[in-house]
């Protein structure tokens, strides 16, 4: 008998995290926890008494291997000790559309939590070997609640995840291939620097864009040709911020 597509969501996501093989926690994973926004500038006492706090647990995770999925709801507080995730969506026409890549170390999901909606609206999956640190959501609250430097490094890092989202709806809003790509180079512009990182192969740049990688590159091509860009590597250099600002505008 052929099992409803919510039940088949949850059977794989339940399926999928037990294969995941359980860790120790290290010394090396130690100094990275203590890196990640939520719980960076503790005082040393502070730091001692986290992981006496926390019930948590170390996962050893494949390539490959979805962590959560979307439509299920965050029971637990992610941190991405080591490696890089991709994080996509399913859209309302079902579409898969890339949003970003997670890369370590850094917590994720952080915001829905605690939201009235704790709906996870994404699937995170790894793109390499990666070391999962996860958190029970009991002992997550009694942390923040008991530090209020780590209340304060939630609130902020909640704040800049709705940031993160304004952002995405900000390309995904534009219709043309060289609108989309345009607003991804704003995005990632200095204020005063005409080089911008790329952090994506032209690809995974595609897929977050969500348009074909044809089309990207033909776009991109055209714009070294009007003298717009020059791409160089994983860089780009604005040559005329003018023209830039003018699809944006």
């Amino acid at each position: 008998m052929k099992r409803p597509l919510h039940l088949h969501i949850i059977y794989t996501f339940v399926r999928e995290t037990y294969a995941m093989e359980k860790i120790l926690l290290s010394e090396k994973h130690k100094q990275l926890l203590f890196q990640i926004p939520l719980l960076r500038e503790l005082e040393q006492d502070a730091k001692l008494s986290i992981l006496d706090k926390l019930d948590y647990s170390v996962y050893s995770v494949e390539k490959k291997d979805v962590i959560a999925h979307q439509g299920v709801p965050c029971k637990k507080l992610y941190i991405l000790l080591e490696g890089k995730l991709r994080v996509d969506i399913i859209d309302g026409l079902g579409n898969k559309v890339m949003i970003e890549n997670i890369i370590a170390p850094r917590a994720f999901a952080t915001p829905h939590l605690f939201g009235t909606d704790t709906t996870l609206p994404a699937t995170f999956t790894a793109m390499e070997h990666c070391t999962l640190f996860t958190a029970t959501k009991e002992s997550t609250f009694n942390l923040i609640s008991q530090n209020p430097k780590v209340l304060h490094n939630f609130l902020c890092i909640t704040g800049n995840c709705n940031v993160c989202t304004v952002s995405r709806l900000k390309i995904l809003s534009r219709k043309t291939v060289r609108e989309r790509f345009v607003v991804y180079l704003f995005e990632n512009k200095g204020n005063c620097s005409r080089i911008i990182p790329i952090a994506h192969t032209q690809s995974e740049l595609a897929e977050y864009l969500n348009v074909t990688r044809p089309a990207l590159s033909k776009e991109i091509n055209k714009m070294t040709k009007e003298r717009i860009i020059q791409m160089t590597g994983k860089s780009i250099e604005v040559l005329n911020e003018a023209a830039l600002k003018g699809y944006v505008g």
